[in-house]
Parts: structure tokens; sequence; C-alpha cells
């Protein structure tokens, strides 16, 4: 079953047996309380493995005469930034630190060519050098901050009724089990109920990772099919 905000709020509370209007513990896990959990549940997920559904792409023009860049206010890990020259050339820029532009190119007001290389800037630029003589195209790969689920504003997944998330409509586990963890920490409640989830979650990022970084990223044509060896015992054994 895929989850919606309010599906996933109620198992929460389900599993841990706490309400948020119960006579014994009143408003513990209210929906701000499980907003911020879920949310820090979401953002641990989301950093722990780079998924596809988590790769954009942003093409702008750089600007004559100016090394800055603005970084997407969505960005959270810059992967490639790839240039293309008025002839439709395409190159792409060498990541190095900004000490090492300074050194490369030290006119950095001063317009000299098709940039080379790049780097972090800032929070809000990245640069280039050396300094762009023309508009060149720029296309910046990144992986970018996902919508949350406690976002009413999330896009519809799978059901016109149904708001929602690709984690939570596909790794309905994996979100519950990470939200679990954040939530048994919150009540303080026991070591071994935090432990066994903590560990559940273990076992559901690992597969999620797998897939995500390993099965998906494959080719069968490539790569060939994947194969679990067996083991076969000699017939001089028996």
């Amino acid at each position: 079953m895929a989850y919606n905000l309010a599906d996933l709020q109620t198992d929460i509370r389900n599993y841990t047996e706490v309400d948020n209007n119960s006579s014994v513990t009143p408003t513990v896990l209210t929906n701000n309380v499980l907003k911020s959990i879920i949310i820090n549940a979401e953002n641990k997920i989301y950093r722990e493995v780079d998924a596809d559904v988590d790769r954009f792409y942003a093409t702008s023009s750089l600007v004559i005469g100016n090394r800055y860049v603005t970084i997407p206010s969505d960005l959270r890990v810059i992967r490639y930034a790839q240039l293309t020259d008025s002839s439709g050339n395409q190159t792409f820029l060498e990541k190095r630190d900004t000490s090492f532009m300074a050194e490369y190119y030290n006119t950095p007001a001063t317009a000299s060519g098709i940039p080379k290389y790049y780097g972090n800037w800032d929070e809000t630029y990245w640069v280039v050098a050396p300094t762009p003589d023309s508009a060149y195209d720029i296309t910046l790969a990144y992986i970018k901050q996902p919508t949350s689920i406690t976002n009413e504003t999330a896009p519809v997944i799978d059901s016109p009724s149904v708001l929602g998330t690709y984690v939570s409509n596909k790794y309905q586990d994996l979100l519950l089990y990470s939200c679990l963890v954040n939530t048994y920490a919150y009540l303080k409640g026991p070591a071994d109920m935090l432990q066994y989830y903590a560990q559940a979650y273990d076992r559901a990022m690992a597969s999620y990772g797998i897939e995500q970084q390993g099965r998906r990223r494959r080719d069968e044509y490539q790569d060939g099919v994947i194969r679990t060896p067996l083991k076969s015992d000699s017939p001089s054994t028996y």
C-alpha cells in the first residue's frame, strides 16, 4: 500500500501504541511532532543513497565577464557540469578547489575564454575559470532536494487521489522504519524496540541501496544477468 501523510502518521501511532489525543499520554505524537520526525527520517534516507529519482538537470547561460553561477535552490550535490560552445561542441568541466582556480587564472575580472574548471564557491554560487568571454550554455547535473511527504502539495503518484513521494509509494517499509527509529528515540521508548527498528531500517536501507546504486545501473546485455553462486559438491564426495 502506498503511503500518504495521513496513513503514515496513523501507522507510526499504531506501531508505537501512542496516540495524539490519548487520555493516558495526551498530545504526545501531534501532527507537528510527527512532521519533524518524518522530515528527519526522509533526510536520513536521502543522504545515505544516491537514488535515480533525485537526479536533476538545469541549463542556463554564462554571463560574459562573470565567473559566478547561481546554484539552483533545490541543489544538494553537484554531479557534473557540461558546457556547450557556439558551435555546439560539448565539453565537461573539471572540478577543482577555488584556491587552484585562483592560481590557474589570477585575473578573474577579465574575460578570457572558454571555462575549463568549476568549483563550489559558497552556498549560493559556484564558480568557473577562466572567466567566460561568451554566453556559453552550461548544463548542471545535480542531486536535488526531494519533496517531503509532509508537503501538502507533494506530487500525485499512481493515483489522482493519493499524495505521496517516490519513497513513500515504492519503499514504504524503509520510510516507516526510519520514522519509527526517530519516534522511539523521541519517546525515549524501550531500548529493545529502538534496536529492533534500527536493525530493520538497516536491512531495508541495504536492499534499497543495492537496487538504486546497483541493479538499476546495470545493463543485462553488457553486464550479464545477476547470478547467485550455488554450492555444488564434487561427485567424488558421494
